[in-house]
């Protein structure tokens, strides 16, 4: 199963990334790896991988250690704050607003900075809807009204009746088994969704912040994306508190990150265009949302699940695209094959 395999690829992108950053600055100070049922999951995942993937993360990872060593003095300047802890995050800790995967603490201090790690893919977010979430409680502090349970209870009631019966036949149903999904339960799921968001923010201030601010979390961080097709780690700094990019001593980073400005306004809430599953939220400061509805298992179940995704930031962030080899090293590479070519070429 994909989500199976991206996930597996995931944690192990993690661990990678432990191992980077422990490999670039143990030669500045002590470095711990802490240990943890997280960290034992993550690297046998990373050792199960096939020696062409595990090639591919790490130099995913040690591209992405080389720009943020430039961006955070404190992974080589301990200034006195000696070890360096790194520790991978459990997956609960997403639930409580925490998206950062991959931490790194100087406890002496207090300083830390996190990665978020994504494998070849730009997801924030795998947020539920159901009849007994209230996503407007939880994501927004505002409960939703009791107009928008009205109208997706029944539906997902449907749902829940469809589940309940054909598993007492003994044959549970499968989403591909029901006609017009789309038509019968996205629709009007996403219009009710869409409908009660503008409500809750012609009714309150700062949504839209509150929005971006349940997305991407409660802490700065680094979001670290592998692009294996291309051989490239994009590295984007979340900088919303003004935590990221901290002095050590007397040494600065060589590139200052910017804070994000944050959206004051909703501009435009709606179905994407020729889409049956998909709402686009656009905010002002350059902030765009796509949030994907789907069936997160083959069986029919009373929920549905986000895929959410921020398609654009302010033109503010900081983002930096590193190859995983340098132009010498791809040179090298070439001069090798050439080299070779000739040399089969002559015997």
């Amino acid at each position: 199963m994909a989500t199976g395999i991206q996930t597996k690829n995931g944690k192990a992108f993690e661990y990678a990334c432990v191992v980077a950053l422990h490999d670039a600055l143990i030669e500045y100070g002590s470095v711990e790896v802490e240990g943890s049922a997280q960290i034992d999951t993550a690297r046998d995942l990373y050792k199960s991988v096939d020696l062409e993937m595990k090639e591919s993360l790490d130099k995913a990872a040690k591209a992405a250690v080389r720009v943020i060593n430039r961006l955070e003095p404190q992974l080589w300047n301990a200034n006195g704050n000696e070890p360096l802890y790194l520790s991978i995050q459990p997956d609960s800790a997403g639930i409580k607003g925490d998206v950062r995967d991959v931490i790194c603490l100087r406890k002496q201090n207090g300083w830390e900075i996190g990665f978020s790690c994504k494998h070849n893919h730009h997801a924030v977010k795998h947020s539920r809807l159901s009849d007994t979430i209230d996503f407007g409680k939880e994501w927004l502090g505002v409960p939703c009204s009791e107009e928008y349970f009205n109208k997706v209870v029944p539906l997902f009631n449907e749902l829940r009746n469809c589940r309940d019966e054909s598993k007492k036949a003994g044959k549970p149903m499968l989403w591909e088994e029901i006609d017009d999904k789309a038509e019968r339960f996205y629709k009007p799921i996403l219009n009710a969704f869409m409908k009660e968001l503008k409500n809750i923010s012609e009714n309150n201030e700062d949504i839209p912040e509150r929005l971006i601010h349940y997305l991407l979390g409660k802490n700065d961080f680094y979001k670290v994306i592998t692009d294996d097709k291309n051989r490239t780690t994009r590295v984007e700094a979340i900088n919303i508190m003004g935590t990221l990019n901290a002095e050590s001593g007397s040494d600065k980073a060589i590139t200052k990150v910017p804070l994000l400005k944050m959206p004051k306004q909703f501009y435009h809430i709606d179905l994407k265009k020729g889409s049956d599953n998909t709402v686009e939220v656009v905010c002002d400061e350059g902030w765009q949302i796509s949030m994907r509805i789907h069936n997160a298992s083959s069986r029919v179940e009373p929920s549905l699940k986000f895929d959410v995704q921020l398609i654009s930031f302010p033109s503010s962030v900081y983002a930096q695209v590193e190859p995983w080899e340098s132009y010498e090293e791809k040179l090298e590479k070439r001069v090798t094959a050439y080299a070779e070519h000739i040399n089969s070429t002559l015997n």
